[in-house]
């Protein structure tokens, strides 16, 4: 699989002087379909651990729905849905780690997925991730504010009755243009911030920061590419969602993969790649020493 990746995308032109940061390619929708074909490869390759990472998502979407309708609180199903995804490229950390695995030859099992916690970098995707889902967070509450400036307070009573609203009232067409549009905002922003950022820190260790900036160059340089694959990610997951969100099982590990070939594509590999060093051993505390283990600048002054 050494030579996948070399293609017809030309990097971009980069500065004379010596730079660390990554070339960023041009790419074509062709990449996009190769890189889901490569992804369907992968699932293929280890579709049951795939699952197993995963189950949590639709599990998860089952839970919400049901207790969305279980508290009264019907319209905020969509938005639940939809803006869980927000989160997606961050629960598919155990993905990229299994594609990054099986591109280099090695074993790739379930376990080897929990690898991703041993990074070096891994504080910087929780960070990340941290963020997304504070996005996500703020996505609910205007989601949420749309539907008060719509409806106002009362909520459906059931199903029907909400489809109803929503179907066949002006007030329900403004909730849809508008909410679609904010949703829009939403899922625009997190695909800016986050196309390549959790593989690139998995394979480069790059920072938090260098990780977003990178993900945004990377949709300047490929805003058609980009958009088409901020489309095919929606697509997928509302086809996925449809069935009690039980197609999320197969639609999320596959995108999973697919992301990490994309990061491949679209970014040229490192040339002056240095090994990563170890980490210092952790010091040993005798027990006796607790509680005054957790405070070690008290123990440094006592000394």
């Amino acid at each position: 699989m050494a030579n996948q990746y070399s293609g017809n995308a030309p990097p971009l032109a980069q500065p004379a002087q010596e730079t660390a940061d990554p070339i960023i390619r041009r790419i074509g929708l062709s990449d996009l379909h190769d890189a889901l074909r490569l992804g369907w490869e992968d699932f293929k390759a280890v579709p049951s651990h795939a699952i197993i990472l995963c189950v949590i998502y639709p599990v998860l979407g089952l839970a919400l729905a049901r207790a969305v309708m279980g508290y009264a609180v019907l319209p905020l199903l969509f938005p639940l849905a939809a803006g869980f995804a927000l989160l997606g490229p961050f629960a598919a950390l155990g993905l990229y780690e299994l594609s990054r695995r099986r591109e280099l030859g090695e074993e790739a099992s379930a376990w080897n997925a929990f690898d991703v916690f041993s990074s070096p970098s891994f504080g910087a995707m929780l960070g990340l991730g941290t963020l997304l889902l504070a996005l996500f967070v703020v996505w609910i509450g205007v989601a949420q504010a749309v539907y008060v400036a719509a409806f106002g307070y009362a909520s459906a009573a059931e199903i029907p009755d909400f489809v109803g609203r929503v179907l066949t009232t002006p007030q329900g067409w403004w909730l849809i243009v508008v909410g679609c549009g904010v949703g829009f905002l939403f899922a625009l922003l997190a695909l800016c911030i986050s196309v390549v950022s959790f593989p690139l820190m998995l394979d480069r260790h790059a920072t938090t920061g260098e990780a977003m900036v990178t993900s945004l160059r990377v949709v300047a340089a490929n805003p058609v590419a980009m958009a088409a694959w901020g489309l095919i990610v929606a697509a997928l997951l509302v086809a996925g969602s449809i069935p009690l969100f039980l197609g999320l099982a197969i639609v999320v590990p596959l995108l999973g993969h697919a992301t990490w070939h994309l990061y491949r594509k679209v970014i040229a590999p490192d040339p002056h790649r240095r090994p990563i060093p170890p980490r210092p051993p952790r010091e040993k505390r005798p027990a006796a020493d607790f509680p005054a283990n957790l405070f070690p600048w008290r123990r440094k002054d006592s000394v």
